[in-house]
């Protein structure tokens, strides 16, 4: 009796056993069924990542480094409110890890300085470079300068917008037709291109050329407009006009009573 009692519970442990295993296998199958509950690719931040002294770190690397340094930035990076700043913050990042590992002591902690000010870009799930972007030389001045741009840009959005849709740097559609010499700080500094030299002479020479245009059709309409006076008479043979003297007016005078006056 006791041995086949314990083969029942034997028995029935095993059919439990199986039953939780079931259980655990249908609970994992869910969870990876389960779009909630698997995660997907965020970057937004509850708490502000962009201290209030961001400007005097990167002024202070900025007066220690050699201003003419040569560094690169994408030149055609797509003109985003905030991607472009945040794809900015990006390189900008990268920027001063490579730097870091070739500078002194002193200038690493105000080259760590800066990058924890812009570390925060690397906490998402970025992808790697497209290899559409384009990169044209500056100077480290430029890019420091850049960066505290694009923090200022960021810091009234940080904690409200949600990154997920900015972890892929995007190129400009046209990026073939960009000229590879210029960076969008040297177009900022471009001033516009003078007028023509052709335009201007157009324009002082119109005046010109109305003022004879009338004078031409004023003499034309006063050919058209002469009759002989009275005595003047014309000559069938020779075609040439004579003058008989008769009458008062002289033919001048008459001349001039019959021509109205032209400008």
């Amino acid at each position: 009796m006791q041995e086949a009692r314990g083969r029942r519970r034997r028995k029935l442990g095993h059919i439990k056993g199986q039953g939780r295993g079931r259980e655990t296998s249908l609970l994992l199958l869910l969870l990876l069924l389960s779009p909630g509950l698997c995660g997907t690719p965020d970057c937004s931040f509850r708490h502000s990542p962009i201290s209030s002294t961001f400007a005097d770190t990167i002024r202070k690397l900025s007066d220690y480094l050699l201003q003419d340094y040569p560094v690169t930035v994408a030149a055609n990076l797509q003109d985003d409110k905030l991607c472009g700043a945040f794809w900015r913050l990006v390189l900008a990042q990268r920027w001063m890890g490579q730097l870091k590992s070739v500078a002194g002591s002193q200038m690493e902690k105000l080259l760590e300085a800066v990058n924890t000010e812009i570390h925060f870009v690397t906490l998402c799930a970025l992808q790697p470079l497209p290899s559409c972007l384009r990169f044209v030389q500056t100077n480290i001045s430029h890019l420091l300068q850049d960066t505290s741009e694009q923090l200022v840009a960021l810091k009234p959005w940080i904690t409200r917008w949600n990154f997920s849709g900015c972890l892929e740097l995007q190129c400009q559609p046209d990026s073939s037709t960009l000229l590879p010499s210029v960076s969008p700080l040297a177009l900022a500094a471009t001033a516009l291109p003078a007028p023509q030299a052709s335009l201007l002479l157009l324009l002082l020479l119109l005046p010109a050329a109305l003022a004879l245009l009338v004078a031409a059709w004023c003499l034309g309409w006063r050919r058209r407009r002469r009759r002989p006076c009275p005595g003047e008479q014309v000559s069938q043979q020779g075609g040439q006009r004579g003058w008989k003297g008769r009458g008062g007016v002289g033919r001048g005078e008459c001349l001039e009573a019959q021509l109205p006056r032209c400008g």
